[in-house]
């Protein structure tokens, strides 16, 4: 069992690199993103190091004279931990340590560590485990040298913590029943897919953190787990939902986000089938975050990896309570008006009004739009429901009152 104390006070610093297809802005962003990360898996971010770099050093990532300083910064102020914004390879972690003595973890390994804290149910439990065991297996060689440093703390839960747990042959073996077991689980889920009968089903998709939670709880009057974390869902939550007439399924997904590490699509296959199985896709996006057309382009990217991109969607731009932009000055000549300024009605003028999807901008946590937003549910729902039941089977004649 993990000491929490240890975790919430472990201090580390964030390591990014500037390269031509990173420019300054976007290493910020994910150094921002990465420090996110970091204190949701309980760390404590006190420095970050940028290196402008054509390519990362194959070797160790980071130029020499920059680890040196990296090694200073870290022996003067007792640093546990160095967290770089990218996969390392085993070598540049095997590197890495020599030079720098102390924890070395990449993105891929500190998401792994939060999806080991969230998983709640076996399933998930088992899916994270596995990609756990699949990022560790190249890796064995380092924690060879450093059982005596291993400790606990971020990137440290699950596999790897015992001397045997480093044995190759060990590692396999486990891979091999894990998935045995993930078979076994996938086959339950498919099970209880097809016992839902053939209501419509809709599933909430969308960055990590955009509120999908949030408004699973509004529509459903449930009472899933939401906070501002970053993958604060992990199980994925199925729930009736009925509005108007129609009944039909929500599903919560788990949220996706930049750099998401190959072998988390690969072993939440059984969850992201959730999304696959769906009819209807509502794509939560966070308005109020500044980068969120990223965020946009992110999901739809890992939604094609899936091959669910083509299926209908409904944009949901939440958290509109939360949305400030940038105001010009009258006598203000000089600034050209860019995307920092766009009021919520210059968005909704832009190229959202000619999105091939439906749009519709709410708050999940005020509830502001929350009958648009179920209007535009119900219609979309009903095409669905109409194609699948041709000679009606509504609860009941949907009727309005005439005044």
């Amino acid at each position: 069992m993990i000491d929490q104390k240890e975790a919430i006070s472990e201090k580390v610093v964030l390591i990014g690199i500037i390269t031509q297809q990173q420019d300054e802005n976007k290493s910020e962003e994910y150094l921002d993103e990465l420090e996110f990360l970091t204190e949701t898996a309980g760390g404590v971010p006190v420095k970050r190091f940028v290196q402008k770099m054509e390519r990362p050093n194959p070797k160790t990532f980071l130029g020499a004279g920059k680890l040196e300083e990296v090694r200073d910064y870290i022996e003067s102020n007792h640093i546990g931990t160095a967290i770089f914004d990218d996969e390392l390879s085993p070598g540049q972690i095997r590197n890495i340590e020599k030079v720098l003595d102390c924890k070395i973890l990449d993105r891929t390994n500190l998401i792994l560590d939060i999806f080991a804290q969230r998983a709640q149910t076996s399933s998930a439990k088992t899916q994270v485990e596995l990609a756990q065991s699949e990022y560790l297996l190249p890796r064995l060689t380092r924690l060879w040298t450093h059982l005596d440093k291993q400790k606990g703390g971020i990137g440290m839960r699950g596999p790897g913590e015992t001397e045997i747990e480093t044995d190759r042959r060990i590692i396999r073996d486990k891979i091999g029943v894990l998935k045995k077991r993930l078979l076994t689980i996938d086959k339950q889920m498919a099970v209880q897919r097809k016992n839902r009968g053939q209501m419509v089903r809709v599933a909430l998709v969308g960055y990590t953190n955009v509120g999908k939670s949030t408004l699973m709880n509004v529509i459903s009057k449930s009472d899933v787990f939401a906070e501002n974390k970053l993958f604060a869902t992990l199980d994925t939550t199925v729930r009736k939902v009925v509005i108007k007439n129609i009944p039909f399924l929500m599903t919560d997904t788990v949220g996706f986000i930049r750099k998401l590490p190959t072998q988390l699509v690969e072993s939440f296959k059984s969850t992201l089938d959730e999304v696959r199985e769906a009819d209807l896709l509502l794509h939560v996006v966070d308005i109020s975050h500044p980068n969120f057309e990223d965020h946009i382009a992110s999901v739809n990217t890992i939604l094609s990896d899936i091959k669910c991109a083509e299926k209908p969607t409904l944009m949901v731009f939440n958290k509109i309570d939360a949305y400030k932009h940038e105001i010009i000055d009258d006598d203000d000549l000089v600034t050209e008006k860019g995307k920092e300024h766009y009021t919520l009605q210059d968005w909704k003028k832009t190229w959202m009004n000619d999105y091939e999807e439906e749009s519709i901008f709410i708050s999940a946590l005020n509830k502001e739009n929350l009958e648009d937003f179920k209007e535009k549910t119900y219609q979309e729902v009903k095409k669905i429901h109409i194609q699948r039941f041709p000679y009606n089977d509504f609860l009941y004649y949907e009727y309005k009152e005439e005044e």
